[in-house]
């Protein structure tokens, strides 16, 4: 990989306070977009000069965009209409990647007919690689050097926090973390309505975190707390970041920070570690504008300074945080009320080797 695209996903690495490190990402999607190319390239599931396609509106179709120009791939990235903004899918198209845009009218992201729209590809364009994000165990294992990043800075780590899209972030950080520090703690970062720990799948406000699917790379039980943060808490939070220390980020850093911060302060002699996943770039219209706030219906609501504690999943506002305490188990055990026909609608299929790549 070349020098500006390593220095791009390397993390610059702060104290939001003495007791909290955040490792803050310009674009954390290209430590598992790169590995997951190097691995199909070595492992000849990519052939030279193969179209790369995979499911994304965010920073991973970046990443993906990114490398496949670096390394000559022509790219096609799948996504949905309430997911994709002109600017971002107009940067896409610049680095030459056809961009397929569903139409999502539940505004809930449709993974399921985003991936029926590539297998129907991938059946039209024989070669054609995949890397599935969602269960690509490569991408939690780009995760490595994240980990090893915070020991060499930190050293000791008790508790890491971060949110959860495919599951490989804070999951295959974690699981490099737990090697070397057993006791662990770690708190997921979620949003209304999204499936992955327990609420049914539906239009989401918040973005760059939460899924309408359960990928298999996110290992619940590893798993010791979930939060959910109502958007409205996670776009206070993030313009805090930026009054307060400068730091021009996302509302999934928001998000991840406002946790984060309420377990540091809860926590003094503990040493806790935030992932903060995206920059601030693509909410000028949006999050970082004073306008387009106050056309929000509820907005504004009063700033939360600790969630509110559940004994099972629910659904709250987007003035909401709540949390639950997950105690490292699998997502069953939480969805009591849940009918088996619910969870396996919600539940990424299991893996299978296919020269696509891996999983499903």
């Amino acid at each position: 990989m070349n020098s500006f695209l390593e220095a791009y996903e390397t993390p610059r690495l702060f104290h939001l306070a003495p007791n909290l490190i955040a490792a803050s990402f310009a674009l954390m999607k290209l430590m598992p977009a790169r590995l997951m190319l190097d691995r199909a390239e070595q492992e000849g599931a990519l052939d030279k000069g193969a179209r790369i396609i995979e499911s994304s509106s965010g920073s991973l179709g970046l990443a993906l965009a990114m490398l496949a120009a670096e390394r000559n791939y022509p790219l096609t990235l799948v996504t949905a209409s309430s997911l994709i903004d002109l600017l971002f899918a107009a940067r896409i198209r610049q680095l030459g990647a056809e961009l397929i845009v569903n139409e999502d009218p539940s505004a809930s992201g449709d993974q399921w007919g985003r991936l029926s729209i590539i297998e129907k590809l991938i059946a039209q364009r024989p070669g054609t690689y995949w890397p599935r994000q969602y269960d690509n165990p490569d991408n939690p294992a780009s995760y490595a050097r994240l980990a090893e990043l915070l020991v060499r800075a930190n050293g000791q780590i008790d508790c890491l926090v971060g949110t959860v899209g495919s599951g490989g972030s804070l999951c295959g950080t974690a699981g490099f973390l737990r090697s070397v520090f057993p006791d662990l703690h770690v708190i997921a970062v979620d949003t209304n309505r999204s499936a992955l720990f327990g609420h049914r799948p539906g239009a989401r406000l918040l973005r760059g975190l939460g899924n309408s699917l359960v990928p298999a790379n996110l290992r619940h039980n590893e798993i010791d707390e979930v939060h959910w943060i109502g958007a409205f808490q996670a776009f206070m939070a993030t313009r805090h970041l930026n009054t307060m220390f400068g730091a021009y980020l996302g509302p999934t850093s928001g998000a991840a920070a406002l946790v984060a911060q309420w377990y540091a302060s809860r926590n003094p002699t503990a040493s806790t570690a935030v992932i903060l996943p995206d920059e601030g770039g693509r909410y000028q219209q949006t999050v970082y504008n004073d306008e387009w706030l106050s056309s929000l219906a509820g907005w504004p609501v009063c700033e939360l300074r600790s969630p509110q504690r559940l004994d099972r999943p629910q659904e709250h506002g987007e003035g909401s945080w709540t949390m639950l305490d997950w105690q490292r188990r699998m997502l069953v055990n939480k969805m009591a009320e849940a009918t088996k026909d619910d969870l396996s609608r919600n539940i990424a299929k299991p893996p299978r080797s296919t020269q696509t790549g891996r999983g499903d």
